[in-house]
């Protein structure tokens, strides 16, 4: 691993990755449960689920160490926030909310070995997780197998549905399609050099955009398209690439410590992203922290949620994360995310008036989070949330500023016509 990358997963936010929780105010959205409230646990528990009179415990499975750790480490915040303060509301059907922590360590098998952990020994009520499409792929068949349940937080490829996961982040027409259609119309985009890391989700996510590109914007073309291992740190031969081509959108889905390499040597290499456009999916707030908002000021992300977002939610919410996890935070859109998994589980177990998984599927299409940070979200049938689309561009601070957002939440479709 190199020196640049190993100093920012050493970041004063990376070193708390395992780090305790602070109390913290509680969020209190509904009224605590009194005895009389709590429904017996021969009730809401009829399938061997961790569940006791007072207790319930879930599971978070994130990667704690590897290159992905720069990445999750603010979902795993997130979802410690979020439990904290739904038990200081009362909890879930008035049981506390107990987690047991696992790490993926960036390593998809890991991911598989340890979601069984949870399920079948642990057997976790519900499990927040994953991050990378190929974690998340590396999973399913296991909470498919076992019949688990997961709130999976991560913008993603689409082209997938399933009745044990609970998708968070956005898919493929909320961010990839709607970014393309913003960069195309506002800054007059006709040629796009296309990067990822090497796996499932940027070569798909890449395969959607070069569709769109090509099908759907007017003379417009891909004028070069590379991957690169995870955890790679040599950009410069496609740099200089770059540069030759002279595209009017550098479209980047890197992922993990990669992206530390590759802006500085985007900046090392004189490309100014104040005046070349950058689009990425995949840099959120948080992960800026490890690369520095010097190198990254002036590219566009397409995402759903910025830490400067101007709602009441949001400035309950930040204040609240910062308390816990440090004044010099940043939250970045798959923290927020991570941070919604939580509070839909709860509210989806309290409709079902059960903690068991078949019956908190069939209750989860309809629920909505009115407290979410990002201002409203709610379950399509589809398992996926209707959400707002946003644009931001990145400031020397390490934020991003709102340039654009959608009027009304965007309907989610995994599978659009066309782009299978």
């Amino acid at each position: 691993m190199s020196d640049e990358i190993k100093r920012g997963l050493k970041s004063p936010l990376r070193r708390k990755l395992l780090a305790g929780i602070a109390a913290i105010p509680a969020m209190s959205l509904l009224p605590r449960p009194t005895l009389a409230d709590v429904p017996a646990t021969s009730a809401v528990n009829t399938t061997g689920l961790a569940v006791t009179d007072n207790e319930v415990t879930v599971g978070i499975l994130h990667s704690v160490t590897g290159t992905m750790a720069i990445s999750e480490t603010g979902s795993v915040e997130a979802e410690k926030l979020a439990i904290e303060q739904i038990n200081a509301a009362g909890g879930v059907l008035g049981r506390k909310i107990k987690f047991i922590q696992e790490d993926g360590a960036s390593d998809w098998p890991t991911f598989a070995e340890k979601a069984k952990k949870l399920l079948v020994n642990d057997k976790c009520a519900a499990v927040m997780g994953c991050w990378t499409s190929a974690s998340r792929k590396a999973v399913l068949p296991v909470f498919e197998q076992y019949n688990g349940m997961l709130y999976y937080p991560t913008f993603y490829e689409g082209l997938e549905q399933s009745k044990n996961v609970i998708y968070t982040g956005q898919e493929a027409t909320q961010q990839i399609i709607a970014g393309l259609d913003w960069v195309n119309k506002t800054k007059g985009a006709k040629t796009f050099y296309l990067l990822g890391s090497d796996y499932i989700w940027p070569r798909t996510s890449n395969k959607i955009a070069r569709k769109h590109i090509e099908g759907h914007l007017k003379e417009s073309k891909v004028v070069g398209e590379e991957y690169f291992p995870l955890g790679s740190t040599q950009f410069n031969s496609v740099i200089n690439k770059i540069k030759l081509t002279k595209p009017d959108v550098i479209y980047a889905i890197i992922v993990g410590g990669s992206n530390v390499a590759f802006y500085k040597q985007l900046k090392a290499a004189g490309i100014d992203l104040s005046k070349q456009t950058l689009l990425t999916i995949s840099v959120t707030e948080d992960e800026i922290d490890g690369i520095g908002g010097e190198n990254i000021a002036g590219a566009y992300a397409c995402m759903k949620y910025f830490q400067s977002l101007d709602n009441t939610n949001n400035k309950t919410f930040v204040p609240a994360f910062k308390k816990m996890w440090g004044e010099k935070t940043v939250i970045g859109d798959v923290t927020q995310a991570a941070y919604l998994g939580p509070w839909l589980w709860k509210a989806t177990v309290e409709k079902a008036g059960s903690f068991d998984i078949d019956k908190v599927a069939a209750a989860s299409p309809g629920v909505e989070f009115k407290g979410a940070p990002e201002g409203y979200v709610r379950i399509h049938e589809n398992h996926h949330l209707w959400s707002k689309t946003r644009v931001g561009r990145a400031k020397v601070d390490g934020q991003y500023e709102l340039i654009y957002e959608t009027a009304d939440l965007v309907e989610p479709d995994p599978f659009p016509k066309g782009y299978q």
